[in-house]
């Protein structure tokens, strides 16, 4: 994780946008952290992180989760017969 002063950032916004595609920058203002940017290197790339926070999509998760738990569940071995 590379560490970036904002004033820096602002002036090649573009450079950075694709270093941030192999790894995420954080941004410091007056020496302290003030953000991250993180960088897609593809459509799909985008799709997981948005997948990945989305809070909808994660509490539906953890209700399955749950549910395999409270043995609600069924084996995919079951489903195809």
């Amino acid at each position: 994780m590379k560490k970036v002063a904002l004033s820096t950032v602002k002036d090649d916004l573009s450079r950075y946008l694709r270093l941030a595609e192999k790894e995420q920058i954080v941004i410091t203002r007056h020496g302290k952290p003030a953000g991250i940017l993180i960088g897609f290197e593809s459509e799909d790339a985008w799709f997981d992180y948005k997948l990945e926070n989305d809070p909808r999509f994660l509490q539906r998760v953890a209700s399955a989760r749950q549910s395999i738990r409270g043995g609600e569940a069924v084996a995919l071995e079951e489903v195809g017969e």
